[in-house]
C-alpha cells in the first residue's frame, strides 16, 4: 500500500502591520473594514505604517536591535510571534531542526548619505575621485552589510534559535509565493517536517518610494481602496512583517500541536506580459490546477495591487470565478515579498473565525458574507511580474 500523502498544516502565525500586532488585533480591524494609512508623512505618496511594537518581547537584546535595520527588526518579531503561536518558542530539539524560507528585498539604502554623495558630485573636480573617498568613508561596512537580503533569516537564527536549512528567496511579489510552494513542496516530498516562512517589508522609507515612482507604481494621495484606483493606478506600501509555521501533520500531531489551518496547494506562473489578458491567462491556469472549490463556503483573498493592467485582469478573472472577494491591500497597503505570506496568514483568521471578514470597498465589487467558511483561495499577482494562488482549508 503507498504511503498516505504528507499533508502540510499551518501550526502558527506571526503578524505586525499598520493593524497592530498579533492575531486578534488583525481580525478586529480587518472585520471593521477600515484601512490604516498616512498621506502626510510622504506626501504626496500614501504608505501603511507599522503599528510600532514593543521590540524587546521578541528581541530581548538590545544590541541585537541596534545591528538590524527597520525591516530586519519587523522580520525577526514576527518570526517570534509565529514560534510563539506554534508552541515552538525556546524548544531547541525542535528549533534545531526548523527550516526557514525567507522572502526579502535588498535591504534598505541610508538615503541622507547617498543623496549628499549624488549632490557633490555634480560640482566635484575629480567625479572618480570623490566617489571612491565618500564611498570608503561615508558608507561603512556595517551599513553595506545590513543590506544583505540574508541577513534577515541570520538574525532569526540568532535571537530565535532557528537552525535548520536556511534559503532565502528575492524576485519581489514571486520571492514570497515561491517561499511557501517550496516549503509545501519540502513536507511533501518528505524532506522537511517544520518550515519558518515568511517575511518583512519597511514601506515608510523615500528611496523604495522613488523606485516605485520611477516605474509608476506609487500611489498617490488621495487614498482610494484597491478596486477604486482606475484613474490613479499604483499601491500604497505596507510596513509589516508576516511569518507561518508550515508543518507536515505526523510531526505536528506527535507533539501536541493544534492545526490552524491546511495548506492544501501552491501553485506559480510568470507570465511574460507582452499581451493584454496575460495576467487573466496565467490565474486561469493555475487555478485549473487547484483542487476543486466549490462556490459554497469558500472565498478569495486577494493580493491584488492597484497597478495598472496587472488589477483590472485579476478583478475580471474573480468576477468570472463568482466567490467573494477580499484585497487586504485596501486595508494594510501592499508590502511586496511579503504579501503573499501575509495574505495566506490572513485566510488562517478568516477560517478560524470560520466566516470572512467585512468589506472594504468602494466600488461595490466587494460584498458582505453571511455564510461559513471553510476554504479559501489566496492570489498573489506581482505589480510587474509573478503570479501565485494558494488554497487553504479548514481542518475539522
Amino acid at each position: 500500500m503507498a504511503d498516505a500523502p504528507r499533508e502540510a498544516w499551518i501550526t502558527g502565525v506571526g503578524l505586525v502591520s499598520c493593524l497592530g500586532e498579533g492575531a486578534d488585533a488583525h481580525w478586529q480591524a480587518l472585520d471593521a473594514g477600515k484601512a490604516v494609512y498616512d498621506e502626510t508623512t510622504f506626501a504626496p505618496y500614501v504608505v501603511h505604517p507599522l503599528a510600532l511594537p514593543s521590540f524587546d518581547a521578541q528581541i530581548p537584546k538590545k544590541g541585537d536591535q541596534r545591528q538590524m535595520e527597520q525591516w530586519q527588526r519587523t522580520g525577526t518579531y514576527a518570526a517570534g510571534l509565529a514560534l510563539d503561536s506554534a508552541g515552538l518558542k525556546g524548544r531547541a530539539e525542535i528549533l534545531g531542526r526548523t527550516d526557514m524560507i525567507v522572502a526579502a528585498g535588498g535591504g534598505e539604502r541610508d538615503w541622507a548619505v547617498d543623496s549628499a554623495i549624488v549632490s557633490g558630485l555634480a560640482g566635484a573636480n575629480d567625479p572618480g575621485a570623490y566617489l571612491n573617498e565618500r564611498l570608503t568613508s561615508d558608507l561603512r561596512p556595517t551599513l553595506f552589510l545590513a543590506q544583505l537580503s540574508n541577513l534577515l533569516a541570520g538574525n532569526i537564527s540568532i535571537v530565535h534559535g532557528v537552525t535548520g536549512s536556511s534559503r532565502t528567496f528575492m524576485g519581489e511579489e514571486g520571492s514570497g509565493i515561491e517561499a511557501v510552494r517550496i516549503a509545501a513542496a519540502r513536507i511533501a516530498a518528505g524532506q522537511s517536517d517544520v518550515t519558518l516562512v515568511g517575511g518583512s517589508q519597511n514601506g515608510e522609507r523615500k528611496d523604495l518610494l522613488m523606485l516605485f515612482e520611477f516605474g509608476g507604481h506609487a500611489l498617490k494621495a488621495p487614498y482610494r481602496t484597491v478596486w477604486d484606483r482606475a484613474g490613479q493606478p499604483g499601491f500604497a506600501t505596507g510596513s509589516l512583517g508576516a511569518f507561518l509555521v508550515i508543518e507536515e501533520r505526523t510531526h505536528a500531531e506527535a507533539r501536541g500541536a493544534t492545526p490552524l489551518a491546511k495548506l492544501t496547494a501552491v501553485v506559480s506562473d510568470r507570465a511574460a506580459r507582452t499581451e493584454p489578458g496575460a495576467v487573466k491567462a496565467s490565474l486561469d491556469r493555475l487555478w485549473g490546477r487547484l483542487p476543486a472549490v466549490a462556490a459554497d463556503r469558500a472565498a478569495v483573498l486577494s493580493g491584488a495591487t492597484g497597478a495598472a493592467g496587472a488589477t483590472d485582469e485579476e478583478r475580471e478573472l474573480l468576477a468570472a470565478r463568482g466567490l467573494p472577494v477580499r484585497a487586504t491591500g485596501s486595508v494594510a497597503g501592499h508590502s511586496i515579498e511579503p504579501q503573499f505570506v501575509f495574505n495566506i496568514a490572513l485566510a488562517v483568521l478568516a477560517l478560524g473565525h470560520g466566516r470572512l471578514f467585512g468589506p472594504c470597498d468602494t466600488t461595490g465589487f466587494e460584498q458582505p458574507v453571511a455564510g461559513p467558511l471553510d476554504r479559501v483561495v489566496v492570489t498573489g499577482v506581482g505589480h510587474w511580474r509573478g503570479e501565485g494562488l494558494a488554497l487553504v482549508e479548514a481542518v475539522r
